[in-house]
């Protein structure tokens, strides 16, 4: 038998003992977590990709609860999911930085099984424009509010005894995978939720409770309908390559990853590629996925290379024309 076709033979084995090896230490493990007669809780659920997944999950049979600072869009929304549903949902008006609303409105809805922290606020400005007070509202919300949530609700949640496993996800952005132009602030939060998300499943795996990180990509939401009016120019141009997606379609994706347990959520194809491009120390429970994670790296780091290139390449566009 020549040496050369011994190396063909032992080829495939390599591949076949990376993924054997990938079985046995990909952690957690796989999971599902049920919607049907469950509490799902939902914050920012009034509007946007909030009320999208509180219709979602009215639709497939949970008891639903939605928590926003608006008490107007609030009855607006759980007027809509009946009408679209027949399920009464629960709504609470409360503000994600305060705790004490936040945790009184937790303990009136009952022990929560599927916690979804989806408010979030954001402007597209340079750093420079930005005011302090700005800055500090967008991280009190995205960020110290999702703790706010997290920390009202984490023993209620605990305390459950029998109720199958439970999940706690937490809706970022895109710009919280990849900084963008105008976004320092808003990427400064949902970059955030990406460590808190790593820490916090270490801490309540023990209690069978799964974290999710969704990664939405620009999304048609009445929230970004009001950024794009003031958004600068060079994050206009970055942004039209990718173009934006539907409220509904962003929920269903998101909804069907937490049912499944996944750790990171993508919602589309460059959302994917993001993901393997910044995977980084995140779990992940699919050891097809940490295969194709470890064998794209190189090539994944390249396309990531080519989009900063192009990006950086407008910029520099858009500098030269504006200062002629």
């Amino acid at each position: 038998m020549s040496p050369s076709f011994l190396l063909l033979l032992l080829i495939p084995l390599v591949p076949l003992s990376l993924l054997a090896i990938l079985s046995l230490i990909v952690r957690p493990k796989p999971i599902r977590i049920p919607i049907k007669s469950r509490h799902v809780f939902i914050t920012g659920g009034s509007s946007g990709i909030g009320l999208a997944l509180a219709h979602r999950a009215a639709s497939e049979g949970a008891r639903v609860s939605i928590l926003a600072r608006s008490a107007k869009k609030l009855e607006e929304a759980r007027q809509s999911i009946k009408l679209a549903t027949g399920v009464e949902v629960a709504a609470f008006s409360a503000d994600v930085r305060d705790y004490d609303a936040v945790s009184k409105a937790i303990d009136e809805s009952g022990p929560i099984d599927v916690l979804i922290v989806n408010q979030g606020v954001f402007t597209a400005r340079e750093l420079e424009k930005h005011s302090v007070e700005d800055v500090k509202f967008t991280i009190d919300v995205n960020l110290v509010g999702s703790f706010n949530v997290i920390k009202a609700a984490l023993p209620g949640m605990k305390a459950r005894e029998g109720r199958g496993p439970a999940s706690i996800s937490l809706v970022s952005s895109q710009a919280g995978q990849v900084g963008v132009y105008g976004y320092a602030a808003y990427s400064a939060s949902k970059f955030g939720l990406q460590g808190l998300a790593q820490s916090l499943q270490q801490e309540v795996i023990a209690d069978d409770i799964h974290v999710t990180l969704v990664f939405p990509p620009d999304t048609d939401t009445p929230g970004f309908e009001e950024e794009q009016k003031s958004r600068p120019e060079v994050t206009a141009i970055i942004a039209a390559s990718s173009g934006s997606m539907k409220t509904e379609e962003v929920a269903r994706r998101a909804m069907d990853g937490i049912k499944a347990g996944k750790f990171t959520v993508s919602c589309n194809f460059e959302g994917f590629l993001l993901a393997l491009a910044t995977t980084g120390m995140s779990p992940q429970r699919s050891f097809w996925l940490a295969f194709l994670e470890v064998i794209t790296a190189g090539p994944i780091r390249l396309i990531a290379l080519f989009f900063q290139w192009d990006w950086y390449n407008a910029i520099e566009k858009w500098s030269k024309t504006k200062n002629k």
